[in-house]
Order: structure tokens, then C-alpha cells, then sequence
């Protein structure tokens, strides 16, 4: 009986639009080894890849809010260890909440900063 009224609480719920977005060109990701300190800004174009110290990162997409391009940047990232074919990190970062889907690396830290729109 419980779980019937909470389905039928959330079947009630009001549907909420999702918000719109336009696609950057590409992005800029800060990555910090935390072995020597050292902080690199490295702009992507989409479907590009950089390699840092021992990490490959490929961007696949940035998202950005539509009309806001220094709005809340979202972007799907790759990262694999040098000479590792399985990635360390698949999945979207968040510019505003860096630590909601975070790299989970013991040598390197890697975030999204924007979006970029050429």
C-alpha cells in the first residue's frame, strides 16, 4: 500500500521542462597533478584529445544554457592512463559543481571551466 501512494504521488508530480542548450565548439578544462602542483589550462575542440603528464583527456561535447555561453558549462569527457585502453573517467563534468561527478585519479585532478563557441 505504501509504495502504490508514492507511485501515484510521483505519476501526480508536475512535469518540468528541460532546459535548453546549445552546443560549444569546444571547451576549456583545467588538470592539476597533484604530485608536483603543477595546473594546466587545456582548450578542446569536440572530438579532440591532449595528453597531460601521464593522461590522455578527450572531449567528446560541451553544453552550454542556450543564449548564455559563460552560463553553466556541462561537458562529456574521456580519460584513459597512458598505455591503459579502459578510461580512468567516462562521463559529464559540471562546470558549477566540479565534485558531482568527479575524476577519481590519486595523481591528477581534471574539471571543466566553459565552454568555448569558436
Amino acid at each position: 500500500m505504501k509504495y502504490l501512494a508514492v507511485a501515484l504521488t510521483l505519476c501526480a508530480a508536475p512535469v518540468f521542462a528541460q532546459e535548453s542548450v546549445n552546443t560549444g565548439a569546444g571547451a576549456v578544462l583545467r588538470a592539476l597533478d597533484k604530485l608536483n602542483a603543477k595546473v594546466s589550462d587545456i582548450q578542446l575542440l569536440n572530438g579532440e584529445r591532449a595528453t597531460m603528464g601521464l593522461i590522455e583527456v578527450t572531449l567528446n561535447e560541451c553544453r552550454y544554457p542556450k543564449g548564455n555561453p559563460s552560463g553553466d558549462a556541462y561537458a562529456f569527457v574521456t580519460i584513459r592512463e597512458a598505455g591503459v585502453a579502459e578510461p580512468v573517467y567516462r562521463g559529464w563534468m559540471v562546470a558549477s559543481s566540479p565534485a558531482l561527478n568527479p575524476l577519481d585519479h590519486p595523481r591528477y585532478d581534471v574539471w571543466v571551466m566553459r565552454c568555448t563557441t569558436s
